[in-house]
């Protein structure tokens, strides 16, 4: 049976945690950013923007939505007075190509804009500090060349095709794209993605050199499992919320 709109109250309160803790964690300091949860086949819940934007902070279940992969109401009444973000192909691109990454974060974080223009790529720099993010660090994280705003299935199409099949992307001159089975992966890669960035522009400007962790440590580091990797580190995140 089809959901109708009214049915994804918890859903919504989730994405709208979600763009709070980005807030909160610096990624998304502003206005810019939003993240999607897919439902069905056709359509997604995504932050869209409305007459009474006040940044990502501040988000609310009201600020999510109901819309089809081509930004039309996906259910009565959805889009009344509100619209989906102009970067809704980024989103529905990433789904339509990996049916398992459910949900899509968009964010604006400063120091992995910067660390990229600096030429510091995503490296595994660091072992048991951050063992989720060493390993996505050690298994690559794409550059999509282009500035642009990723408004049209063209431009999507061409970040997703940078992207491959990891599940993070950065967005040379704007930010970065992560995905991931549920809304919680997706922003917790992305947060992870961050922290190495601001590590490196750390060591950078103390007059230190970026060194990938040996294969023996890597190899060393073991997978403590979703349970604390995703969901205790998700209860920890929206703790900090208040």
């Amino acid at each position: 049976m089809t959901r109708t709109g009214k049915d994804f109250a918890d859903l919504r309160q989730g994405i709208a945690d979600a763009c709070r803790v980005l807030a909160a964690r610096g990624l998304a300091d502003g206005y810019l950013g939003h993240i999607s949860l897919r439902v069905d086949s056709e359509r997604l819940l995504v932050r869209c923007r409305g007459p009474r934007e006040r940044g990502l902070a501040w988000t609310t279940a009201d600020d999510v939505h109901l819309v089809t992969f081509d930004g039309t109401p996906g259910a009565a009444g959805e889009l009344d007075g509100w619209r989906p973000p102009n970067e809704l192909p980024l989103h529905t691109e990433v789904m339509r190509r990996h049916s398992d990454w459910t949900a899509v974060v968009h964010a604006h974080p400063p120091a992995v804009v910067a660390a990229d223009l600096a030429g510091l790529g995503i490296r595994p720099i660091v072992g048991a500090f951050d063992m989720p993010g060493t390993t996505l660090a050690a298994g690559g994280v794409p550059v999509y060349p282009r500035g642009v705003l990723v408004r049209n299935r063209r431009l999507a199409a061409e970040m997703v095709d940078a992207m491959g099949e990891r599940p993070v992307v950065l967005l040379r001159g704007h930010g970065l794209t992560s995905a991931g089975p549920s809304v919680a992966e997706a922003v917790l890669r992305a947060l992870a993605v961050d922290r190495i960035a601001r590590l490196s522009l750390a060591v950078v400007s103390a007059g230190g050199r970026l060194r990938d962790l040996p294969e023996e440590d890597l190899a060393e580091l073991p997978d403590l499992g979703g349970g604390f990797n995703v969901e205790t580190a998700w209860r920890h995140e929206l703790a900090r919320l208040g």
